[in-house]
């Protein structure tokens, strides 16, 4: 597999982590509220799944999956490099869709990308590969906007925070599409030739198969720590959501809905937290090393939260980790309410933004294990599939009520973001009592 094309994708990936921040601030300088954070996440979220699914289909279909990538980085340059250029709020919302549609519609061609002309038995690996390059390059958006927006808070005027990083980001945006065209695998990518002139798609890759590999490859990073809004990594393909239903188990049902209760509460923590920070007196330049110490801490604790999934009951550990999460989430608040932006506020905010990092590599390790667990065999891909979006559709309605209670008070929101969290725990626990010791199988 070329690095050339992984290099693209991951200066895409800097422009998109340092987006995934930069734009929520943005909006409380705008002088947006607190709801105004829980729409715009509410519509990155909303807009993830349907793009996935019809533009992974639609790039199957016409075998432009070069065009489909680079037109994705082609909106997310433009929409970046339009942000200094706007100053209502309804538009910058829109915009940030339009970024986060972009994102969800590469994601499952970038897959195919990862796996095209290579055997089965590899892919695994290269998927793997295609999550750490973008995993880094979200990591060094965060790092790079800490370090732009702490420059520019002292040595630039106020507009040039803003503006100077949305060019910096559309930037780089915009040299991973240059280098993208150069080095994005030509189409058809995944096409042979029948000996009659005509192509068609190379049996080997199919959504089944793509799935079975998404399993057994990290499909976790930095990303998601604090972006709970979009569907982690997936191929919809040919997902038959009917053949689930005919097979839903009591267990598995129990299962998604504790999943759309703790990922409506991580979402109603997150979405409006931005404007918390803000509020409290913690600059740009920290509110952007609070995000990047708690995805730095979930991806050191990925390997760790993978073979204690491998060796112990799976849903104890989840619990666990949801329990943990559930009174981190409040105590943000609480700090934040009792020491202000002292630097003591912003050494403990940090321990505790960590605590929240250590606990998604648990849950995120877990929750695989658990719907493989917990589904028949025959419909495993569809269930992972459902869970992922699953998490986007309750990212987008958690988003929503989150922000709506944190206009009114933040401890009230933070604290019933925690209650659904720790609820989450409670149904695991309970389908851990039903299904037994939930080990991987």
């Amino acid at each position: 597999m070329s690095k050339g094309w992984l290099y693209a994708w991951g200066l895409g990936s800097i422009a998109l982590g340092g987006a995934s921040l930069i734009v929520p601030l943005y909006i409380v300088a705008l002088g947006g509220t607190a709801f105004t954070l829980g729409i715009l996440a509410a519509v990155a979220a909303f807009v993830g799944v349907p793009a996935a699914l019809v533009f992974g289909r639609l790039a199957d279909r016409t075998g432009k999956r070069r065009l489909f990538v680079l037109g994705a980085l082609g909106l997310v340059t433009a929409m970046l490099l339009l942000m200094p250029t706007v100053g209502s709020i309804a538009v910058v919302v829109a915009a940030n869709g339009v970024i986060w549609f972009a994102f969800a519609a590469a994601t499952p061609v970038l897959t195919l990308f990862a796996v095209a002309d290579a055997p089965p038995a590899s892919w695994s690996t290269r998927i793997a590969t295609l999550n750490k390059y973008q995993g880094i390059g979200w990591a060094f958006g965060l790092l790079l906007g800490a370090v732009w927006t702490g420059t520019a808070e002292r040595l630039l005027s106020p507009g040039w925070v803003f503006d100077g990083f949305f060019l910096l980001t559309g930037l780089c945006a915009g040299i991973g599409l240059i280098v993208g065209a150069r080095t994005f695998p030509a189409d058809p990518g995944t096409r042979r030739e029948t000996g009659e002139g005509r192509t068609e798609d190379d049996p080997r890759i199919t959504g089944a198969r793509v799935r079975r590999a998404l399993r057994r490859s990290n499909r976790y990073s930095v990303r998601t720590v604090t972006f709970p809004f979009t569907p982690m990594r997936t191929d919809f393909r040919g997902l038959r959501f009917d053949r689930l239903v005919e097979r839903f188990t009591t267990e598995l049902a129990l299962y998604f809905s504790a999943v759309f209760v703790f990922f409506a509460g991580f979402s109603g923590f997150f979405a409006p937290l931005p404007a918390f920070l803000a509020d409290t007196g913690f600059t740009s330049g920290e509110i952007f090393v609070l995000y990047l110490v708690s995805g730095v801490g979930s991806a050191l604790a990925f390997g760790t939260a993978g073979r204690l999934a491998a060796r112990f009951d799976a849903g104890a550990l989840q619990a666990t980790g949801l329990v943990v999460r559930g009174a981190a989430i409040p105590a943000v608040a609480l700090v934040g309410l009792a020491f202000g932006a002292s630097p003591v506020s912003l050494g403990t905010t940090a321990a505790v933004f960590a605590v929240i990092g250590l606990t998604w590599a648990v849950i995120a390790v877990t929750g695989g294990t658990l719907v493989t667990r917990l589904a028949p065999m025959t419909v495993r891909g569809e269930a992972l599939g459902v869970y992922a979006a699953l998490g986007a559709l309750a990212g987008g309605f958690g988003s929503i009520v989150g922000g709506y209670l944190a206009a009114i008070d933040y401890l009230l929101a933070f604290g019933i973001a925690g209650v659904l969290v720790v609820l989450g725990a409670v149904i695991v626990l309970a389908i851990r009592r039903r299904a037994g010791y939930l080990t991987p199988r």
